[in-house]
This record gives C-alpha cells, structure tokens and sequence, in this order.
C-alpha cells in the first residue's frame, strides 16, 4: 500500500510535525513499508496458533522470600542519631 505525499501530509498535521519535502519522501516510503509489512501479517493462517502473552518463558531471577532472623533492635538503634523508645526519632518536615 502506497501513501500519497498528502496522506504523509495530513498525518505530519495531526502529529503537529514539520517535514521537509525530502522528509515527506523518506516518510511516505517508510510509513508504506510498514504497511505492507502489516498487511503481510494480516494474511498469515493463525488459526492453530495458541495465543500468548509473552514471546518467550518468564522465569523469575528473584531469590524466594524467606523470613529470617533481624538484627537486633539494639545494635540498629546503636547507629540512629536520636533514638527514643525503640523508635528513631526524625526531624519534623510537615506540621
């Protein structure tokens, strides 16, 4: 399928796209490419093909989630600037 040099031009429009004649030209070459390539897939039997979500296997790369023992709260309040009942204590940001 062939776009006209008009068809480019009022697609460039509805993007809000200045071309160069040039730009036209290389456009409405590459945009009917892609068309064709569309109307290609459009004709392929794809009726035994199951459908899918992804091309290929996911497989986690995340390590499972197992509980385990914490630091103690001791040594982590050890660190804390300011500290008060178990809790480190922050600056006030909003009142």
């Amino acid at each position: 399928m062939k776009l006209s040099i008009e068809q480019v031009e009022h697609i460039a429009e509805l993007a809000k796209l200045g071309l160069t004649p040039e730009e036209k030209e290389r456009f409405r070459e590459q945009l009917s490419a892609i068309l064709d390539y569309a109307d290609a897939l459009q004709k392929l039997d794809v009726t035994d093909v199951q459908p899918m979500s992804h091309a290929v296997a996911l497989s986690s790369v995340m390590r499972d989630d197992v509980a385990a023992a914490s630091y103690p709260r001791d040594e982590i309040l050890a660190n804390a600037p300011d500290a008060r009942d178990g809790q480190i204590r922050v600056r006030v940001i909003l009142e």
